[in-house]
């Protein structure tokens, strides 16, 4: 089994709006308005040639995705959104696979950010706890009516460099 971890090309909008829409049933089901479970193929390209759109593939086949972009109202560090695994290959730790190297080979190492952050909705019965043993912590919550609450959660990779950032910013501050 090869597997390749890639920036996605406009070439991969339509097997990821599939990838997509098929991983993101429950949550349509549960009646959770994320972006990516209504998806069109304008917005699956909108979103490849905004952001940083990664991609998991094995055997050239895409089985799991997550987009790193900015989110400057909530927070700033770098923002992952749009995370969906082939409903196929679910459980197989392939999305743990792709989250783990966007977090530390992308967005620490490369990019050299101390931290990420991520949403959900407070609705969702199992993101949040699975999330959370994934090292992420709760920062933000905002009210969203009958959507319930979206929970904005952070994870701190580099300590030394995110209290340094956080030490600069209250030195701003003041």
């Amino acid at each position: 089994m090869s597997e390749l971890f890639r920036l996605a090309t406009v070439e991969d909008a339509e097997e990821l709006l599939n990838l997509t829409l098929r991983a993101y049933e429950p949550i349509r089901e549960l009646g959770i308005k994320f972006p990516a479970a209504t998806a069109t193929i304008e917005l699956v390209k909108e979103n490849i040639q905004n952001s940083r759109c990664y991609v998991l593939e094995s055997d050239k086949k895409i089985v799991a995705t997550i987009t790193a972009r900015t989110y400057k109202e909530i927070t700033n560090w770098p923002f992952l959104w749009w995370f969906a695994v082939d409903p196929l290959v679910k459980k197989k730790g392939v999305g743990s696979k792709l989250l783990t190297w966007v977090e530390e080979t992308i967005i620490r190492d490369q990019l050299g950010e101390p931290a990420v952050t991520l949403a959900t909705s407070d609705r969702h019965p199992w993101l949040i706890p699975m999330y959370e043993r994934k090292g992420y912590e709760r920062f933000f919550e905002v009210d969203q009516g009958e959507e319930g609450k979206g929970v904005f959660l952070r994870k701190i990779l580099h300590p030394e460099r995110y209290e340094l950032e956080k030490h600069k910013e209250l030195q701003k501050a003041n």
